[in-house]
């Protein structure tokens, strides 16, 4: 059996590490035992090292000690900074963009600039500011807080502000964006506009694109969409792989610009394969570009490898030899849905220590109800510390109803979850505003 490098410990490399142990003997660096990634190391004979992925000599080290033929990553971090780069060097197949692939997310102003070229109406009104007179001058345009605020580069979903929900008043958006340009010497404003916000992702072996179900994200931390933005506390999809408020000519716009844009990144040589997905609005005015992202969603991904009806290990075969396309990466038609379960301070305040919790992993999954542990080690039966201030981990289900997905999984976490963590109670409804 060939061997697979994934490098990444979130949710969204618990579930790839699932799919991809069904085909290949899993070997993962990572900075912790995350209790799903380690379990299906050990169940593939894999190996796994506890270290520092983004340091490029042990991760080279490894692949030569190892012998490992591929390599996935769909970390933006580790993207950014060229680890798809070492596996290529040394001759690995890889899913994942290069670091200048990954470009188009670490980059706002240069994803903003690729879509002006290739699908201007897409376009919703901004600025790029590199610096604070520029600033004033722009904000005191507007009238008080109608204007959004996103960083140039990496947020993990939490850095994008929008004025009325994130921040009160042109001041408090002054600062923030003040603090933005301050960290990386450019910051975006842009006009806030009314409309559905809804990703399309797609996998792509450099040349041809699949198109995966459409999934609606649940980005702010408490119920009702109330409260800051995070890296997303639930997701859902339904049957048709669309969402009640999109019809297949949005997609098929959104799919347009997607494959436009990896034609024009790999004009010159293949520096992104893997998974693209951009996020747009549907306004009265159209689909509007939100931005890229160079790799899997998180919780995305969960839902999206749960569709898959191909092997997730034929798919990344077929991206290997650059012959994928939607006869050979098919998905179910089923509904599925996912909830991230957190600290109770997770997005609000910083805590100080671990969090150590209980839960019961055997009765949650006898309920058909998957756990992706995310930032969380194990450290007793059914006993489990807090890493970090994230997300701790995931749960997904699928049934052929949304009501019958969403009862599942909450049935699930009654009582098999420890009452110091949190979690959104509403998953399943899909707002107006």
């Amino acid at each position: 059996m060939e061997k697979c490098l994934l490098l990444g410990n979130g949710g969204r490399e618990a579930v790839l590490a699932e799919y991809i142990s069904k085909g290949y003997e899993l070997y993962t660096i990572c900075p912790y035992e995350n209790p799903t990634i380690i379990q299906y190391v050990k169940v593939s004979n894999g190996k796994y090292l506890i270290a520092d992925p983004f340091n490029k000599k042990i991760v080279e080290d490894f692949i030569k000690q190892n012998k490992i033929e591929a390599c996935v990553i769909s970390s933006d971090n580790l993207l950014q900074e060229g680890l798809i780069d070492v596996a290529k060097s040394l001759g690995l197949k890889t899913f994942g963009p290069t670091s200048k692939g990954s470009k188009i997310e670490w980059s706002k102003t240069y994803a903003l600039d690729i879509v002006e070229k290739l699908a201007p109406e897409m376009i919703i009104k901004n600025f790029n500011i590199t610096n604070i007179n520029e600033l004033k001058l722009i904000i005191d345009k507007y009238q008080d807080d109608n204007f959004v605020v996103k960083p140039e580069g990496l947020t993990g979903g939490k850095g994008v502000k929008v004025g009325g929900i994130h921040f009160k008043g042109k001041l408090e958006g002054f600062e923030y964006a003040k603090t933005c340009l301050e960290s990386s010497g450019n910051v975006i404003i842009q006009d806030k506009i009314e409309g559905r916000e809804f990703t399309v992702m797609a996998l792509t072996d450099g040349e041809n694109i699949v198109i995966t179900p459409t999934t609606f994200d649940y980005p702010y931390r408490f119920d009702k969409d109330k409260g800051p933005g995070t890296g997303g506390m639930g997701c859902l999809s339904f049957e048709n792989g669309l969402l009640p408020f999109l019809d297949q000519n949005d997609i098929d716009q959104c799919a347009k610009l997607i494959k436009d844009t990896i034609k024009y990144v790999n004009k010159d040589s293949i520096e992104f394969r893997g998974v693209i997905y951009g996020g747009f609005f549907k306004t009265k005015n159209g689909i509007k570009f939100i931005e890229f992202n160079a790799r899997f969603g998180d919780p995305e991904a969960l839902n999206v490898l749960n569709l898959l009806e191909t092997p997730f290990t034929d798919v990344m075969k077929n991206v290997f030899s650059k012959t994928l396309n939607s006869n050979n990466c098919k998905f179910k038609t089923t509904y599925t849905f996912t909830v991230y379960v957190v600290t109770k301070e997770y997005a609000v305040t910083n805590r100080e220590k671990p969090l150590i919790f209980i839960i019961n992993k055997e009765q949650i999954e006898k309920q058909g109800v998957k756990i992706y542990f995310a930032n969380a080690k194990k450290i007793g039966e059914n006993t489990y510390s807090s890493i970090s201030n994230s997300r701790l981990f995931g749960l997904t289900t699928s049934a052929q109803t949304l009501e019958e997905a969403k009862e599942k999984l909450y049935n699930a976490i009654k009582g098999n979850i420890d009452e110091q963590l949190d979690y959104r109670t509403d998953i399943g409804n899909i707002y107006e505003h």
